[in-house]
């Protein structure tokens, strides 16, 4: 009898959190990348060589960026979990499009269906639209440096000799800000957009999913 019962149970499709394992290897790859260069020295070194701190406010919008990345991954994996299921629970995504696809046309459906994909594809959009701003950014901390740059050059004391240490310092902290900070958010734009790109084929794979489900059960 218990044999029985443990086969009635329904098991949830192992590749359902996929997505989740290839977010996980993603960052833990690009993690370890960037604990290599603090091992280096790298990361301290460029942060130091960021005057304006600038780079903590590029820091920032990234974590937020992949902290709501890690959100949607999760909702997407379970999402794709219940459209799967034989029967998917109620409240998920794929009951609430059968309930909605049952008995209608297929125009109705045809039109549910594209609703659904816009509805979807919107809940990501957010980290697209972050991991641009990283290079907007980027791209404004280097005005900045190139503003600390110039602002230290004098011309009317540049034939001074001990005016020239100053400038040049003024001059190599403002050119270290603007390269610092251009490369700091170029690089984590590609990161959170990886990201993004995962969370595109999921967000994909769960709408096809869904209305291939709507599809299957529209004549019950």
């Amino acid at each position: 009898m218990t044999t029985a019962l443990r086969r009635a149970e329904p098991r949830a499709d192992p590749h359902a959190y996929r997505l989740v394992l290839r977010f996980a290897l993603l960052n833990i790859v690009a993690g370890a990348l960037l604990v290599a260069g603090e091992a280096n020295g790298l990361v301290s070194r460029a942060i130091e060589a960021d005057s304006t701190s600038f780079v903590f406010v590029i820091v920032v919008v990234f974590l937020v960026g992949l902290a709501l990345a890690l959100q949607r991954v999760v909702w997407t994996s379970r999402e794709l979990n219940q459209a799967r299921q034989s029967e998917p629970d109620q409240g998920s995504r794929a009951a609430t499009h059968v309930e909605r696809t049952t008995g209608k046309d297929a125009d109705s459906r045809q039109t549910l269906a594209q609703a659904l994909r816009l509805e979807l594809s919107q809940n990501i959009t957010i980290i697209r639209h972050l991991a641009s701003s990283l290079v907007f950014l980027g791209l404004i901390g280097t005005v900045l440096g190139f503003i600390i740059a110039l602002s230290g050059v004098d011309p009317d004391l540049a034939g001074e000799t001990e005016n020239i240490g100053p400038m040049v310092s003024a001059l190599i902290a403002g050119m270290s800000t603007a390269l610092v900070t251009t490369l700091v958010g170029g690089l984590l734009n590609i990161w959170l957009m990886a990201n993004y790109q995962l969370l595109t084929t999921g967000t994909v794979r769960l709408i096809n999913t869904i209305v291939e489900l709507g599809e299957s059960r529209a004549g019950t």
